[in-house]
C-alpha cells in the first residue's frame, strides 16, 4: 500500500515549558485528518540526505475532532539536529512534510478496565490525546489515572489543563512526581513511588500504559511484572529512545 505524504504547515507554535513547543500543523489537501488518539506522524525534515537521518516521529497531542489541524508537544535535544531545525528554523508558516498517523498505542474498542497513565516528559502527548478524546465523545469508560513525570514545576505540561480535568471530569485523577524540586509539597522523587505504592495489591481489573524515555520505562515494566506480579497483557508501551 503507497505512502501517503502531507504537505503541513505551521498555523502556530508557541513554548509550553522550558525547551518544549507546541506546534499546530495544519493539511490543507484535506478536509480531515482522521487518527485513532494515541498515534503518531512522521517528519521527513531537510536535514540529511539518508532517510534515517531525516524522518523523526511525534505523537499527536490533539484529540481527533474531524479536523485537518494536528497538535504536536516537542521536546528539544541538546544533541537532536531534528529538534535544532524545528526549533530555530521553523517559524508560523513554514511547510513539514509527514506521514501516518501510525502506531498501535491506542486503546481497546471497548474499555472495561481501569487505565493507569504513566509518563515522563512530552511521553503525556498520547495520553492527553486519549483523555480528551474519551471526554469529547462520551464513550464508555472506567477511572483513569495520569501520572507524570517531570524535573520542576516549569516542565508540567498542560498542567493547568489536566487539574481543571481532575475537577471536572468523573473518575480522572492526575499525580505528579518532580524529581529535583525539594520544595514541591506533592510526590519528590521519580515517579515509580507513584504506581508502586497506589497500585501494590495486584487487580485484574488495570491496564497500565506506559510512554516516555526507554530507561523509564524499562524499570516500569520489570517494576509492574517482576515487583508486583502483574501480568505482561496488562502492560503497554510507547519508548521514545
Amino acid at each position: 500500500m503507497p505512502v501517503t505524504w502531507y504537505d503541513g504547515f505551521v498555523k502556530k507554535l508557541e513554548p509550553i515549558a522550558p525547551n518544549v513547543k507546541q506546534f499546530w500543523l495544519e493539511m490543507p489537501d484535506v478536509e480531515s485528518f482522521d487518527f485513532k488518539a494515541g498515534q503518531f506522524v512522521t517528519m521527513d525534515l531537510p536535514i540529511g540526505d539518508k532517510r534515517l537521518q531525516r524522518w523523526r516521529s511525534y505523537s499527536i497531542a490533539s484529540a481527533p475532532d474531524g479536523s485537518n489541524i494536528l497538535e504536536l508537544c516537542i521536546v528539544r535535544s541538546e544533541d537532536g539536529v531534528g529538534t535544532r531545525y524545528l526549533f530555530d528554523d521553523v517559524q508560523p508558516g513554514s511547510s513539514l512534510r509527514l506521514k501516518g498517523p501510525d502506531g498501535g498505542f491506542v486503546l481497546p474498542e471497548k474499555i472495561d478496565k481501569d487505565l493507569v497513565f504513566i509518563c515522563t516528559g512530552t511521553g503525556v502527548a498520547p495520553f492527553r490525546s486519549m483523555i480528551h478524546d474519551l471526554k469529547n465523545s462520551g464513550k464508555v469508560h472506567r477511572g483513569i489515572h495520569l501520572v507524570f513525570g517531570t524535573r520542576e514545576e516549569s516542565g508540567m505540561l498542560y498542567r493547568a489543563e489536566f487539574e481543571e480535568l481532575a475537577r471536572t471530569m468523573p473518575g480522572f485523577r492526575y499525580d505528579v512526581a518532580l524529581s529535583r524540586q525539594p520544595d514541591w509539597p506533592g510526590y519528590k522523587g521519580h515517579i515509580h513511588q507513584i504506581y508502586l505504592e497506589q497500585y501494590k495489591t495486584v487487580r485484574p481489573d488495570v491496564d497500565f500504559y506506559l510512554c516516555g524515555w526507554s530507561n523509564m520505562i524499562d524499570e516500569a515494566v520489570a517494576n509492574l511484572i517482576i515487583r508486583l506480579g502483574y501480568d505482561r497483557s496488562q502492560i503497554h508501551y510507547e519508548l521514545y529512545g
